[in-house]
């Protein structure tokens, strides 16, 4: 492993993120060559701690912006002060003030509220931008994205053409929930995170949770493994086995058996029927070995 590579591997763990190779390099690569960084995978398995990570070994400002359908350009690049500029305005209505010069000054910088993608391209040191769960916002808001990373900078009717002052170290996260333009991935390093196998999951739970019994935690993750294994409506990612294993520490468990899971289960699981069902006849298979299987019974 080039040395570069393996240096931020190591910092990262030093943090609490267990980066394999594959990480560790897409990380390097996007901050050598300036691109963004487009990471894919199933809820839980460390997008956004990624971002947040980095923000930490740059020593520098994470700046998040978390889509959702419906979200416009305003919301995430700057809206105006209106309480302010009404102040202003009955301040200067008997002040003489022309109206050309009123509306100069309401409509200037510091009547502007920035909001995650204009703050991140005006800092004066480059902050690492979080764009959350892109695939949540609509084809729209991606365009615009698109022309943003581009050439970060930002057109205000009012005020002109913004340019950025420093370059983000951006991060894309996604569920997949819908396909992304190939334009979009086009202007990114590609990165996709799948659920950890046994010896990194286990990894990640004594890195995370030190507390925890070594053999308690092997039991933990040979659990979840084998949750994966079977049909799941929702399959835990390693947030949820981190949570699961904080709980357990919590109620100072030493073993796992089927009382034990079947109190927890909410931690793990966050579907009402796999949990039913789970809880219903499946535990004990688990347990003992057997993958998970959530179909309906009946």
């Amino acid at each position: 492993m080039k040395d570069e590579i393996r240096s931020i591997a190591d910092e990262m763990e030093r943090r609490g993120y267990v980066a394999d190779r594959a990480i560790a390099t897409a990380v390097h690569l996007g901050q050598a060559l300036g691109k963004p960084l487009l990471v894919e995978g199933e809820a839980g398995v460390g997008k956004t701690e990624i971002a947040k990570v980095l923000a930490e070994i740059l020593e520098t400002e994470l700046i998040r912006l978390q889509c959702y359908e419906g979200l416009d350009v305003h919301t995430a690049l700057y809206e105006w002060n209106y309480q302010r500029q009404l102040l202003r305005i009955r301040v200067e209505e008997s002040g003489g003030t022309s109206p050309e010069e009123l509306e100069a000054t309401i409509f200037g910088r510091d009547y502007l509220l920035e909001r995650p993608l204009l703050r991140a391209i005006t800092r004066p040191v480059p902050p690492v931008l979080l764009i959350d769960e892109i695939d949540r916002a609509d084809e729209e808001f991606e365009a615009f994205l698109l022309e943003l990373l581009s050439d970060f900078q930002v057109s205000i009717p009012e005020l002109g053409t913004i340019e950025s002052t420093t370059r983000p170290h951006v991060v894309l996260t996604s569920n997949s929930t819908r396909e992304l333009s190939d334009a979009l991935r086009r202007r990114c390093l590609y990165l996709w995170i799948d659920h950890p196998s046994f010896e990194k999951e286990l990894r990640i739970l004594r890195t995370r949770r030190e507390r925890l019994p070594a053999d308690v935690a092997e039991e933990i993750v040979r659990f979840v493994q084998r949750l994966r294994e079977g049909r799941l409506y929702k399959t835990p990612g390693v947030a949820e086995t981190l949570d699961w294993a904080e709980a357990l520490d919590s109620l100072g468990i030493q073993r796992l058996d089927e009382d034990v899971v079947r109190a927890t289960l909410g931690c793990l699981l966050k579907d009402r029927h796999d949990i039913a069902v789970l809880a219903a006849n499946g535990l004990g298979e688990i347990l003992e070995g057997a993958p998970a299987d959530s179909s309906d019974p009946s």
